[in-house]
């Protein structure tokens, strides 16, 4: 019986010394938040995306919806000014809003920035008609140009590589209309290319090419290496000639999409978002929006275009990420 008891006592002690390393994260009560989704606009690739985000929160609990906004810059604004929890933009932009340079010199410095995790790399897409007499961005002086709405994301894509060929928005003439109004607007002859900074297969230039034969402006060469040697969050990339019809395959400038969460959203809420996100169902659930999210979202890229920059990450995302043993 001594014995009995003696064993008892040990399996009791070994039971309560090895609880701490089993204990389960408290769970959180996700009736009690409301998560709005800042997209982009309908045509674009993110409010697809941004929606199946959202659907796929709302199923595990949370109280969600997805907004419809100008991408970017207009996310980065509503963002800071609680109009949203999650925001999908690229890190350029982002960037440039935490250090307060580019489009964003001199203003405050965005600190309260946090990133929750990578998406897609955004392809820089200079669209034009095969029949414009546009080859190369050289070709573009003295044209109608959509470089996207101003300080969109879009917008401040063209900024860089207009730097990058020597060239400013004085050699042509320029339309700040997003992508979708430009391309529009090269249906009826009224534009001659529009900068489209989207995944591939976007469906504004897919339309396009329903009724015209299209091409892509190259950036390339020393345009290319001056790009990337000054913003070095610009990689080099390739539009596949197949995803669009084009005659060619074409070498651009490519740059990371990142999912922003609200600084304010406690860190368990941010864990149990991404431990949701990375679930198979979850996986599942936002791969089937769009073939450049089957693509391109997964855990493996989690973390591609925020680790090496300025831009931190939620402290919740932090843990997730050790947690995982993706970070050390």
């Amino acid at each position: 019986m001594r014995k009995m008891r003696l064993l008892c006592i040990v399996a009791l002690l070994s039971i309560a010394l090895c609880a701490p390393a089993f204990a389960a994260r408290p769970e959180v009560r996700r009736g009690e938040y409301f998560i709005t989704v800042l997209t982009g606009p309908t045509s674009g690739i993110y409010f697809p995306i941004g929606g199946a985000f959202s659907t796929f929160l709302g199923s595990i609990g949370y109280r969600t919806s997805a907004t419809a906004t100008g991408a970017t810059a207009e996310n980065i604004n509503a963002l800071l000014t609680d109009q949203g929890e999650l925001a999908i933009a690229m890190a350029d932009s982002v960037i440039q809003a935490v250090d307060a340079f580019g489009a964003y010199a001199g203003k405050t410095p965005a600190k309260n920035l946090r990133a929750m995790m990578g998406l897609w790399p955004n392809f820089c897409q200079i669209v034009t008609t095969a029949d414009s007499g546009i080859k190369t961005f050289a070709d573009l002086k003295g044209k109608r140009i959509g470089v996207g709405a101003p300080n969109s994301g879009v917008e401040l894509n063209a900024r860089m590589m207009f730097e990058a060929h020597g060239m400013s928005y004085s050699d042509c003439r320029v339309d700040y209309l997003n992508y979708g109004e430009a391309i529009d607007q090269m249906k009826n002859g009224l534009c001659d290319a529009a900068f489209v900074t989207s995944g591939l297969g976007n469906a504004t230039i897919r339309e396009l090419s329903t009724t015209k034969k299209i091409a892509f402006v190259p950036v390339e060469g020393e345009a290319l290496d001056r790009l990337i040697s000054k913003y070095p969050f610009y990689i080099k990339a390739t539009i596949p000639a197949a995803v669009y019809g084009a005659a060619t395959d074409t070498t651009t400038a490519a740059v990371m999409n990142i999912m922003l969460v609200d600084i304010k959203l406690p860190d368990d809420v941010v864990y149990d978002l991404l431990d949701n996100i990375y679930s198979p169902k979850g996986l599942e659930a936002i791969q089937a929006a769009h073939a450049t999210a089957k693509v391109n979202i997964k855990p493996e890229t989690a973390l591609r275009g925020i680790t090496g920059t300025s831009v931190p990450l939620h402290d919740g995302a932090v843990k997730y990420y050790k947690d995982k043993g993706q970070l050390k």
